[in-house]
Parts: C-alpha cells; structure tokens; sequence
C-alpha cells in the first residue's frame, strides 16, 4: 500500500481490509482483536497514528513510531498469540506527521488468538467481532482441510451402504468412463480403491456419497441438501416461501440426480447422440448449472451445522456452501488449484466424468455461462460460506448499457444491481440495497469496496449526509 493508497483508504466509507487506530504514543488493547481477526479473516491493513470520529478521520500521527513498531512486532512474535503472526510494516509521513501501517495476511493456521481461545475474532464487514463456538470449530476443521471426511466413521460395516445408489454408481461408471480401471474390481476391490470403505468401516465421505440415511444421520443429524424454487426475484417480492421444495434422499449420488433434474428445466439444451449411442445434452449453461452442482457438494463443510442449498429464483439461481475456501479466492482461480475439502467425494465424481481433474472449476463455470447467458456468476465469499449467484435472463439494468460493455464484462451481477440502484438513488443505504437486491448486507458491503478499489464507485460526504457518486460512466 502507498501513500496515495493509504489516503484514498482514509476517505473511503466502509472497509472489510483496513482499520484505524489512533495509538498516539502507545499501542490499544483493540489492535490484538484487529490482528486476531484479519488473521483469521481475509487478511488486512493497521494503520496507527489515525484518529476515527464517527465516519470522519484525522491524521495526528504517532509520538515514538520506532517504539511503538517495536512493541508490535515483538508482541505479535512473542507468546500472546498462539501461532507466529507474519506481518510487513510501512511507515509514511504525511505533512509533519508519522502514520505506521501494518499488513496482516490471512493464516493458515486459524483460528489465531491472544491470551486464550475465547480472545479469537473474525472480521465481518468493517468491525471486528467475537467468534462464536461454532465458527472456532470451523476453523480448526478447516486446519484438517482435506482430511475430515477421509477418517473412518466408527461402527459401520458394508451394511451401511445403500445397494441402490452403489449399483447405480457402477453402472454410471461403465458408461461414462468405460476405460477406467476400477470397473474391472470386484465390489471389495472396488470400495477399498476408491477408499470408499477402509478396514471394514466406511470413510465419512463413502458414507455421505453411497450410504443408507438412517445411518448417516447418525453422524450428520441435519443430513440434507435443500433445493427451493422461489416465485420471485427475491423472498422479499415472493407471494409465498417456495413452489417447490425437494424432498429428503438416501445420500449424496441420489440427492445430485434430483437436484440436477430440477435445475436443467431452467437452461436450454439441444439433445445429441454420441458415438456408443447414448444420449447427451448439448448446453454451455447446463455445463456451467452442473459444475457449480457439483463444486457444492464436493466441497461442503457436512460438519457444518449449514447445510448445502440451491435456490432457484425467477430471476436467479443461488449455489450456498457452507465452508470457506482454503486460500483467498483470487489465488484459487488464478493458479486453478486443486484443494478440495473432501477429496474422495472429488474423485467420487471425477471417476463418472462430473467433475474436473483440477482446481475448483471457477473458470469453466464463468466461461460456459457466460457463453450461454453474456452474464458471468457473481461470487459471495464469507468467512465460513460461499454463494455463487447465475442470472438467469439477460435481466441487464440500464447502467449496464450506460457504462460500456467493458464494465459488464468486469463486475458481477449483483455489482451491476448495486450501481443500478444508485443510479436510481445516489443516497441509498446499506439496508435497503440489501433488501432490493436480496443478498445481505454484508454482502453489500463486500461488493462496494470492490467497486471502490476497481474505481467505479466513490462516496462524497458524511456516513448520514453524503451520497454516492458513480465513476467511469460513458
């Protein structure tokens, strides 16, 4: 971050990466909750030496900057913490003041906390909050990133598996994947080698994929995927809850062909033969529709007290997973990285030709949509979920048109919803763009500091006073 970065920061409204402290001449007890949560956040800017008043922010600078930077680092390296807190530091002079900023990335050892583990926090929009129990237990699941669902679920035998879904398995197999190895194995051979079954036990992840419900809920009292249709953009336009709600399913192969049969009659295919004479849907959509399927279900946390949920809107179609991503976003989608969180159900589907080989498929989900839909899915990444958004129509505001087919390519739809509102009124709050759009506030918040960082969107006055001004237009 530079000094023109650190300035235009200062004059933004709301942030999720930056936080201010005043810390004159000794460092708050708060800047410990602001480490703690960008560590187990999405990483972040400390900057001292900047007092906050309201929405309103004045540089007065630090006294002993060399003293107070020392006193940081050698706490964040000390035995506060529990882990080794990495950190780079900048020193700035603006005018005849000295402003320290400390840059804390994302951990990959969360959760990360002083003192003791109830001193663990997360960062929610721009303020730092207490994780709860549940959140504390996500992390530490998510330090085991890929090996959870691979542990043998204790008393189960053979007999906890559904015989109709193994066999309907197999049969998928021989006929999408007929050169693969595994269908020459016997059913022993061929459990033990997908790893499946282990010592007589099934894994957790062979139990959520091919297992008998009575038995899974067991382990997963809440077992379900949940698949809605909305009459409606949003709940909040919607005449009732839902027209349709999919019904409970033995297990994981049987929840995705139901879900899938729902979720093809909202894209439109063209029907082929291939070369053994099987039928094949032709459909970029439907292409994209089921790679996010099965990402979902591949990558959900089941431990989760969520539970994985398609919902299907007359405008919109939302994919929530419960369980964050094991690496920023970017850095998965730019280097396509393949870190599944549960990595027997991934090749599960891979052996049946569902899913791909490597990374998390973000790029042949975007590129297959917007193929068919000229639209790309807006992502929604938290903490502890992921929500990938599709447009279903080419529902494109009127800001779309006004600011360049550049634009549209770059933001998302929800980005485009938010600008479109604004048009429409450039003092809209927070809560209300929440409620029009449909998607939380939180989300809201996350979508407008990326509007502001890629310079589309600027904030002019006070958090009550001010309004918002739209850059960029054409």
């Amino acid at each position: 971050m530079n000094k023109e970065e650190l300035i235009q920061k200062l004059s933004s409204l709301e942030w999720e990466d930056f936080e201010v402290k005043a810390a004159k001449s000794e460092l708050p007890k708060s800047v410990w909750e602001t480490v703690s949560a960008f560590s187990n956040t999405s990483g972040g800017w400390i900057v001292l030496g900047v007092k906050e008043k309201g929405k309103e922010f004045e540089i007065i600078g630090v006294d002993n900057a060399e003293k107070l930077e020392q006193d940081f680092l050698n706490t964040l390296r000390g035995t506060k913490f529990n882990v080794f807190v990495d950190t780079k530091q900048e020193i700035y002079q603006i005018e005849d003041k000295i402003v320290l900023a400390f840059y804390i990335p994302v951990h990959k050892n969360k959760p990360v906390y002083y003192n003791n583990q109830t001193n663990t926090y997360i960062r929610r929009g721009s303020s730092d909050q207490r994780a709860t129990r549940e959140e504390i237990d996500s992390m530490l699941r998510d330090r085991a990133f890929g090996t959870k669902t691979a542990e043998l679920a204790p008393d189960t035998n053979r007999d906890s598996l559904n015989n109709t879904s193994l066999n309907r398995y197999r049969d998928y197999m021989s006929r999408f994947n007929p050169n693969a190895s595994y269908n020459r194995f016997d059913e022993t051979e061929f459990l033990n080698k997908l790893r499946i079954m282990e010592k007589g036990k099934c894994t957790f992840a062979g139990l959520l994929m091919f297992g008998n419900r009575d038995v899974i809920e067991k382990y997963f009292a809440d077992f379900r995927i949940d698949l809605l249709e909305i009459p409606g953009t949003s709940y909040s336009d919607a005449k009732q809850r839902y027209t349709f709600r999919i019904e409970e399913h033995e297990n994981l192969w049987e929840y995705y062909f139901e879900c899938f049969a729902r979720l093809k009659q909202k894209v439109d295919i063209q029907f082929s033969l291939t070369a053994e004479g099987f039928g094949q849907e032709l459909s970029s959509g439907l292409e994209s529709i089921r790679e996010a399927l099965v990402n979902m279900l591949m990558h959900a946390d089941y431990f989760s007290s969520g539970c994985p949920r398609v919902r299907i809107f007359t405008s919109h179609i939302e994919f929530y997973n419960p369980g964050g991503l094991p690496k920023p976003f970017e850095e998965l989608k730019g280097k396509d990285m393949s870190l599944p969180r549960n990595p027997i159900l991934a090749k599960l589907f891979r052996m049946v030709k569902l899913a791909e080989n490597a990374g998390f498929g973000f790029d042949k989900i975007d590129e297959n949509w917007k193929a068919y839909n000229s639209t790309v899915p807006d992502y929604q990444i938290e903490f502890d979920s992921v929500i990938v958004d599709f447009k279903l129509e080419s529902h494109a505001p009127e800001l779309g048109d006004k600011l360049g087919d550049k634009l549209g390519d770059k933001l998302g739809d929800n980005q485009l919803k938010i600008l479109s509102e604004i048009e429409k009124d450039n003092t809209i709050s927070i809560t209300k763009l929440s409620k029009v759009i449909g998607i939380s506030t939180t989300a809201i918040e996350n979508n407008i500091s990326k509007l502001k960082t890629a310079g589309y969107l600027k904030r002019s006055g006070s958090a009550k006073s001010g309004y918002w001004v739209i850059i960029n237009k054409v």
